[in-house]
């Protein structure tokens, strides 16, 4: 099924957090807290300004971003686990080279 959001709407696939710490300590799954970090998995056309055009979103479909814990509704679509939400929720787009760096 394909799904296309809203207005400024974005659809978000949490990314899963290590499940061992970096000294090595396994962490169970209860203890574990929702990720605030996702990938961006459709975009909606944007948002109508005062002057009534519509304004494009910054972030596109592959953007890596950071959100807050509480943000957005969070829908099950195709059984797969996804948020909604305003791209004002969004706190902000993670780079491919600070990723990388992170990795490392």
């Amino acid at each position: 099924m394909a799904f296309r959001p809203l207005h400024d709407r974005v659809v978000i696939r949490r990314i899963e957090a290590e499940e061992k710490t970096a000294g090595g300590i396994i962490i169970p799954d209860t203890a574990k807290e929702k990720p605030m970090e996702g990938e961006v998995i459709a975009v909606g056309p944007g948002a109508r300004g005062d002057d009534g055009k519509i304004h494009a979103l910054d972030v596109k479909t592959g953007d890596r971003v950071l959100f807050g814990k509480w943000s957005g509704t969070e829908v099950k679509l195709d059984g797969e686990d996804l948020i909604i939400m305003k791209e004002s929720d969004i706190m902000g787009i993670i780079e491919s080279a600070a990723a990388s760096r992170k990795a490392a």
